[in-house]
């Protein structure tokens, strides 16, 4: 299957050859469906804080987090393509839909509308449209998200990018300094940097901190190969094997080379203007803090275990296990021996840990918080997307349409041990929870292959904590008319 001429390709790419031979027996096989025993709900797998536990929780983040090296991560490599889907239509097919009728009687009300028509040679429909989306214009339809004019402010507009270093003085920081790393493409890598440049010196004087900014890209070494329908190499017209970027789960490679107590991960879409934060400030701020005292209360666990062993010590710490970890173990458990319990309950406890703050289920689409069985009477909490559920399956399809909750991407992760190591990452990713979709090359139908979702299949073996937030914590992006929602109006 694989040339001289392939394998000088994947060392080039740094792709092992192991790794070529288990995508193409994936396409082959598929991947297995998730295994949902029950949606996780408010008291059985989600926790609602009160508003004195979240002040509690705020309070202990402002405490301890002057001796903590806290970052923020932004995956922000996407372009903004589908945004504009309606308006490429427009365009297109020569005349208007729902969505661009909007968009050009509130047109007034967009934070880019000044620019884009003081851009306009004339004032007609399709010339505005045009001006916006393309090279010769705004640029907008090959933008990323992170460089587009989001927001109205009295002294100009802000885009994502900008948006998230203001919130991240608010949380991100030690008081002295606010860490952000954002994952960017290529092709659009120094714009960011020139923006974050420019805009420092004037944060920096308005927080009285520094800030170290990062950037990375998905690394080469993390695509996958395409196949034809038949499930043979599909190659390009000189010969090679097509590789295609793997989805977001690729990033956990950039995520295992962030060095810190904790890593806040939030969309690059999901920003508010300075009047509308405030609820994701003290949200995030509570999980954060929280986040602390578990992994506290586990390294307290681990260094107990090395010592005297009771069976007081070893009912408490599965008590524990099921109450904060999501980790609910079969009847099997009772049966092992003393020495085989105590491995079992190091090895659950010494994993990366996080907190996935959830959303009330509004009907928008993506993933939830599930109970998911390993098929041996375990059963552990896991977000979980569609596309990773046999809707066939009549049972599982209800499950999974009876979620109370939504997954707005709000993590915050403590991805170093009871010891102060930081755990490789890789080793707690599920290779079995990838993605295989149809696309299309130079008109040739091919399938594609994603690696397991960053927050998905990514993270399946990490201790996961599922904490409801407000609704008004998610306000994401995912049309242009989406910012004439109130959450995006700097009133």
């Amino acid at each position: 299957m694989l040339s001289e001429r392939d394998l000088v390709d994947l060392k080039n790419r740094g792709i092992r050859v192991e790794d070529v031979y288990q995508q193409v027996e994936f396409f082959r096989n598929g991947f297995p469906w998730m295994n949902l025993e029950k949606s996780a709900v408010i008291g059985d797998g989600i926790l609602k804080l009160s508003e004195s536990e979240v002040g509690h929780w705020v309070n202990q983040f402002d405490i301890l987090k002057a001796n903590l090296q806290i970052v923020k991560m932004v995956p922000a490599s996407g372009a903004a393509t589908r945004m504009f889907k309606s308006l490429f239509e427009h365009i297109s097919e020569g005349k208007s839909n729902k969505e661009s009728d909007l968009f050009l009687s509130r047109l007034h009300e967009f934070a880019f509308s000044k620019a884009l028509l003081s851009s306009c040679s004339r004032q007609d429909s399709n010339e505005i449209i045009k001006t916006l989306l393309g090279e010769k214009g705004l640029d907008y339809g090959s933008l990323p998200k992170g460089l587009l004019a989001f927001h109205s402010y009295e002294d100009g507009s802000r885009t994502p990018l900008e948006e998230h270093l203001f919130e991240a003085a608010e949380y991100a920081s030690d008081g002295k300094k606010a860490r952000l790393h954002f994952t960017v493409s290529p092709e659009h890598r120094a714009r960011f940097v020139n923006l974050v440049g420019a805009l420092m010196p004037k944060l920096e004087s308005k927080f009285g901190i520094n800030y170290e900014v990062q950037f990375s890209e998905q690394k080469p070494a993390t695509d996958t190969v395409a196949v034809q329908l038949d499930n043979e190499l599909f190659r390009e017209q000189d010969g090679n094997i097509l590789f295609r970027p793997a989805g977001h789960g690729a990033l956990l490679e950039n995520l295992n080379e962030i060095k810190a107590d904790l890593i806040f991960i939030k969309n690059i879409d999901n920003v508010v203007p300075d009047a509308k934060r405030e609820s994701t400030i003290r949200y995030k701020k509570a999980i954060g803090g929280l986040l602390l005292s578990i992994t506290e209360k586990i390294k307290d666990y681990l260094l107990r275990l090395q010592g005297e062993i009771s069976e007081g010590l070893i009912v408490e710490i599965l008590a524990f296990a099921n109450s904060h970890l999501g980790i609910k173990m079969s009847n099997e458990f009772s049966y092992l021996s003393e020495e085989e319990k105590v491995d079992w309950l190091k090895n659950i406890l010494h994993r990366p840990t996080r907190i996935c703050g959830v959303v009330k289920n509004m009907g928008e689409p993506g993933g939830g918080p599930f109970w998911c069985s390993d098929g041996q009477g375990n059963f552990a909490l896991q977000l979980v997307e569609s596309a990773q559920v046999d809707m066939e399956n009549e049972t599982q399809k209800e499950i999974f349409s009876n979620s109370t909750h939504f997954n707005p991407v709000d993590l915050v992760c403590s991805t170093r041990d009871y010891e102060g190591k930081y755990f490789n990452l890789l080793g707690f990713r599920d290779m079995s929870t990838g993605f295989i979709t149809e696309k299309t090359k130079d008109g040739r139908k091919l399938k594609a292959q994603e690696l397991p979702g960053l927050w998905n299949g990514a993270m399946a073996h990490w201790n996961t904590i599922f904490v409801e937030v407000p609704l008004d914590t998610f306000n994401p992006v995912k049309t242009v008319t989406d910012l004439l929602r109130p959450a995006h109006q700097n009133d």
